[in-house]
Order: C-alpha cells, then structure tokens, then sequence
C-alpha cells in the first residue's frame, strides 16, 4: 500500500467511526441516541487508534494536516511530501463523511434539528469567542502534536527518506491523548484538533442532499484550520529547542 492510498484508508476510518459515532448520539432513533459526550470521546480516541493500526506501517499514519505540518517544522517529515499527505487526508475525511451519511440516512430523515445533523460533520464552539476558540483548538492539538513527538518513535528512514510514523504501538498513546484532550478540553470548541477532520466533512455536508439541513456555518470553519496548525507549529518549535 503506498503512503497516499493509507492516508485515505486510515483517515476514512478515522471519521466513519468518529462521525457515525457523534451520528448515533445525536440523531432521532438510533440506538445509541443520548449516551453522552464520554461515548463520544472514546469513540474518536479508538477511531484514532483504529486509523493508525490500518495506515501506520505504510504511512506514518498522520491521519491530520497539523501532524503532518508539525512533523515536517520539526524536521521529521520531508516537506515535499507534505502537499500529497495533506491532499490524501481531505479525500479520506470526504468519504468517511460521505459514509457516515449513507449509513444513517434513515435517521438523518428522521431527525427534525438541523444542528445536530450538522455536529454529525464539523464542530462548533459551545460559547463563540475566536480568541478562546482558537486558543482551545491550539492547546489540544499541541497536547497532541507534543505527545506524539515524544510518546512515539516518529523519525524520518535517511535510506529512502519517508516518515517512520506511529505504528500500531505509537497508536496506544496516542489514542489515549486524544481521549484526554476530548475529556478535558474538548467542552469549548468540540476539538476538532485536525483540519481535514472538519473542513472535509464540512463540505461534504454543503454538498450532500440531507433533508432539512441548515448552513455549513463557513464563518467557523477557519477557527479550527487556524488553531490546529499554529498548535502545532508550536509544538514543533518547543520540540526543536528542547530536543528528543
């Protein structure tokens, strides 16, 4: 499998079960209708493990535009691959999107509040302050960026230059910061802490035909482009002045 194709592969899987996750919370009729935000933040936490176990051995499993950034500044991912990592983590955010909706279609139909249908896709701020939204989105992706450049054996391979990523041990970890960061500060902003994760199945819930569907809110979605990477952007920066 080539690093492009498990990008996708393991970003897919990282929003079919993260997406049909917040799907079955907060649509009418489903069988997990209400369970809670700790459904939820367990839920993405093993849809990351999940994501990195499939993608790991081919691609590092960065499964998020930040990672891939914040590896690159900190001199663990070539730059010239950047742009096609990036590339193959919205294809894969696009069609585990595109997933979830199928699947939960029925239940889309169903339920009657157009926000919620919505949260199924991208997040939005509990109060709309985009100092504080940023500045959520930025400490949960460098608590993330930080642990996987120290939780992990993320180092570049100098034989043929590509990434030596997370692997499916880095994934144990990694996981459970993500679950962290989901339990204590995911409140404000619902911790995107990964661009491709929300700008992609925000437009895929621009474009699909989804029975009483409100606006995309766009006037949101750079807040969690912006913070993520300048959370991680930090993160690279302490890393290279404090070293390995």
């Amino acid at each position: 499998m080539t690093p492009f194709i498990a990008e996708i592969l393991g970003t897919g899987i990282l929003i079919l079960l993260g997406g049909g996750n917040v799907a079955n919370e907060v649509l009418s009729g489903t069988k997990g209708e209400k369970t809670g935000w700790m459904s939820i933040t367990t839920a993405w936490a093993l849809a990351v493990f999940a994501g990195v176990v499939v993608a790991g051995p081919y691609s590092g499993a960065h499964l998020n535009p930040a990672v891939t950034i914040g590896l690159a500044v900190g001199g663990l991912f070539p730059w010239e691959q950047v742009p096609s990592y990036i590339l193959a983590e919205f294809i894969g955010a696009m069609l585990g999107a595109t997933l979830v909706y199928l699947m939960y279609k029925d239940h889309f139909d169903r339920t009657e509040n157009a926000s919620l249908k919505r949260a199924v896709f991208c997040t939005e701020p509990a109060i709309p302050n985009t100092f504080r939204n940023i500045l959520s989105e930025l400490l949960g992706t460098f608590v993330l960026l930080i642990s996987i450049f120290y939780f992990t054996d993320a180092q570049i391979n100098n034989e043929d230059n590509t990434v030596v990523g997370l692997g499916s041990l880095g994934a144990i970890p990694v996981a459970f910061i993500v679950w962290a960061i989901g339990l204590s500060l995911g409140g404000t902003t619902g911790y995107a802490i990964n661009p491709a994760r929300d700008l992609g199945p925000r437009m895929i819930h621009a474009i699909l035909p989804i029975k009483g569907k409100t606006h995309s809110n766009w006037s949101y979605s750079w807040v969690p482009i912006v913070g993520p990477i300048l959370g991680a952007i930090v993160a690279a920066g302490l890393f290279l002045v404090l070293g390995k």
